[in-house]
């Protein structure tokens, strides 16, 4: 039972959910993707209603004012692409939404267990529909593409996803999804500190709206 929980939670989260995410930003400007993929909270919000867990007054005004910012960081961000690749966008945020939701209440197997049977699942879902897509490795990676992917595999992997995990099962739907309002707002001082980008004063202004909403959201006690 706790397999086939672990199973469908990590091909509804790391299969459907990520993996449409990789195919969109093939196709779509980042930005879309970051105003996409923020309207998760919003759908883990109404999935959770759904259970009769409705989110209070004070964590609805933080989910709007989250997803606010969120558009204000974007905006000028010459936010056009595929039709398809942004329905994929919004696919994906329900996907990883309801999957969020539905493993909340079940039986699912122990701690770090997991954590590493979705990944197992959904990393086997993803390697299928790749092969079955034509993919195929051509050629090794460079030192700069492993570096990368075992960073992604300790921080995003091992570090964030079993974090998330952890936070679905002790804090409110709404508090674990709201992590999705605070990526861009850090994507963008990365690319500051690393990437020699430029911060606009509407960047400075709409990651300060998103933290406000992300912290209307953390002032809402957990329901007993």
């Amino acid at each position: 039972m706790q397999w086939r929980n672990a199973a469908i939670t990590g091909t509804l989260l790391l299969g459907v959910g990520n993996g449409l995410v990789c195919y969109a930003e093939q196709h779509v400007p980042s930005g879309l993707a970051a105003v996409a993929v923020a309207s998760m909270p919003l759908f883990a919000a109404l999935f959770a209603g759904m259970y009769g867990n409705w989110p209070r007054r004070m964590e609805w005004l933080g989910l709007a004012i989250g997803l606010a910012g969120v558009i204000v960081l974007n905006t000028g961000g010459g936010i056009a692409g595929s039709a398809v690749a942004a329905v994929a966008l919004i696919v994906a945020s329900i996907s990883w939404a309801f999957g969020s939701v539905w493993s909340s209440r079940q039986d699912m197997p122990p701690a770090a267990m997991n954590t590493a049977a979705q990944m197992l699942v959904g990393g086997a879902v993803l390697t299928i529909v790749g092969l079955l897509g034509g993919e195929r490795i051509v050629s090794m990676p460079d030192a700069e593409a492993i570096w990368a992917l075992l960073y992604l595999a300790v921080m995003g992997s091992l570090v964030a996803f079993t974090a998330y995990v952890y936070l679905l099962k002790t804090v409110r739907p709404t508090l674990a999804s709201s992590y999705a309002y605070v990526n861009p707002p850090v994507a963008v001082l990365i690319g500051v500190v690393l990437g020699g980008e430029t911060i606009r004063a509407l960047d400075v202004v709409s990651m300060a709206i998103i933290l406000i909403g992300v912290g209307l959201i953390t002032l809402v006690k957990q329901r007993r």
